[in-house]
């Protein structure tokens, strides 16, 4: 296994407030993590937001695409890794991997970046020193596929849930934290889904920013194929989307 000098990986213990009522990591907190972890390598990198603020650009997140295989349990011993996977455009990857105290992988997953001009709020270049970086990262065939595809179009609600953002859901940022878009896209799903199922893919694409005080709608549409869904996140005024997604469960 290719391990990059850029990379970040740490050890990890699960806590309670983290589990559910099968003492499982929930998917709120694993995505996290995840991110938790993309923070710190950036930091180190010296590549965070604050990093990039006299050149007037910040970090957007795109689309993520997330597989579980196991869930850890309370207090199992888990290491997370992650690590700037290429660039394509003016498009950055990154991935993460979970795995357990054998090494054996938990949950993986796949993110596309950009970078933002936060004079104009549209897509920046990236720099040469950012791209710099490109002969540090993994070799292709070390990294995960990439995310690809455009999602199924949301037709029919069929169960809907109402957020407002509140000022502890914002991020360093002031937008609506990224991992709260994901647990507010799952809340609508069928009880027992939530409750007996397995979340086996999670797809979420990004679309817009979230602030305080917006009211968000969060509607789940059922697919054809057995355990399968399309989640939609919207403003509740003016039906603007802020982000789709489509997962896969079992169970």
């Amino acid at each position: 296994m290719f391990v990059s000098p850029i990379g970040y990986q740490s050890e990890y213990e699960v806590r309670t407030y983290e589990i559910d009522s099968h003492k499982r990591m929930t998917i709120p907190a694993i995505t996290r993590l995840m991110q938790e972890a993309a923070m710190q390598n950036v930091i180190r990198l010296k590549l965070s937001v604050w990093d990039l603020e006299p050149e007037n650009i910040s970090w957007v997140l795109m689309r993520k695409q997330l597989h579980i295989f196991r869930l850890p349990v309370l207090g199992e011993q888990i290491q997370v890794m992650t690590c700037p996977a290429g660039f394509e455009r003016m498009f950055t990857y990154r991935d993460y991997k979970v795995r357990d105290k054998n090494g054996k992988l938990l949950a993986a997953s796949s993110s596309t970046w950009l970078l933002m001009d936060t004079n104009t709020r549209r897509m920046s270049p990236i720099p040469d020193h950012i791209l710099a970086f490109q002969k540090q990262m993994p070799p292709p065939e070390e990294c995960l596929p990439r995310p690809d595809g455009r999602l199924p179009r949301f037709e029919q609600a069929q169960s809907t849930k109402y957020f407002e953002v509140n000022w502890h859901d914002l991020d360093f940022n002031r937008h609506l934290n990224n991992t709260l878009y994901i647990q507010w896209l799952l809340e609508p799903l069928p009880a027992l889904v939530l409750e007996k199922g397995m979340l086996r893919q999670l797809d979420i694409n990004y679309r817009a920013e979230c602030h305080w005080q917006d009211q968000v709608r969060a509607e789940v549409q059922a697919l054809d194929e057995p355990g399968q869904f399309l989640h939609r996140l919207s403003k509740k005024e003016d039906g603007k989307e802020l982000a789709v997604a489509r997962t896969k469960w079992e169970g």
